[in-house]
């Protein structure tokens, strides 16, 4: 089920052509934080009479990535996304269900009470991937070569493939992670003289092991077979 979520706020996002920003921030609220609550909330038994989560359809969990891209705008964006534009394109790739503009309202309501209504996104890993890429750029002529599109790509498989929560301990080790696969990737081999895992030790105090054995999954995502 999370793979075809994850690939919906993707496409959502693109659709929407909201900025990078706003699309990881409505990962985090959505993957990172509401998804990983919500067997725990209805299990508390706040779900009664509502119903958006009793039963949780996959409908009703698209439409939950719609309102965290709606939230994350309306954090980021000075014209946020409109209920408007967002209820048109559910109409379009939400195939089991039709929402109201009410129900985009409602679902605000459930998203943000799942939340505890806590949506501080300081600390997200997209934020820190691109404060440690523009202080590796400033330190080593390398980090010229490293692409930003390709950490984004990164980030984006790993949520597709559910592992930004189960492989890394924290959104500071993600980004580091992540940044070190991107070098690797990215980087021509001539130019990888640059002690990058002592580097990011050094400014996240992540282990150079623990960076080792995170950017070893990630390559395996990357280079393994396509079915």
């Amino acid at each position: 089920m999370w793979s075809g979520l994850a690939e919906f706020l993707i496409q959502s996002a693109s659709e929407l052509h909201v900025s990078p920003i706003v699309k990881y921030t409505a990962f985090s609220l959505f993957a990172d934080r509401f998804y990983s609550s919500l067997t725990r909330y209805i299990q508390e038994g706040h779900d009664k009479g509502n119903w958006l989560l009793k039963p949780t359809r996959d409908s009703n969990l698209q439409l939950f990535a719609l309102i965290s891209l709606w939230i994350s705008s309306k954090i980021h964006d000075s014209r946020p996304l409109s209920v408007k534009s967002l209820k048109c394109l559910g109409d379009i790739i939400i195939k089991e269900q039709h929402f109201t503009t009410r129900d985009f309202s409602e679902a605000e309501i459930v998203f943000m009470q799942v939340l505890d209504f806590d949506i501080g996104t300081s600390n997200i890993a997209f934020v820190l991937v691109e404060e440690l890429l523009v202080q590796f750029k400033e330190v080593a002529r390398v980090g010229e070569f490293v692409s930003f599109e390709a950490c984004m790509d990164l980030m984006d498989l790993l949520y597709e493939k559910e592992e930004t929560s189960i492989l890394y301990r924290s959104p500071r080790s993600l980004a580091a992670s992540v940044l070190v696969a991107a070098y690797v990737i990215t980087a021509p081999k001539q130019r990888c003289e640059f002690p990058v895992l002592s580097w990011v030790k050094f400014v996240t105090s992540i282990k150079e092991e623990d960076v080792v054995e995170s950017v070893g999954e990630i390559l395996k995502h990357v280079f393994e077979p396509r079915r």
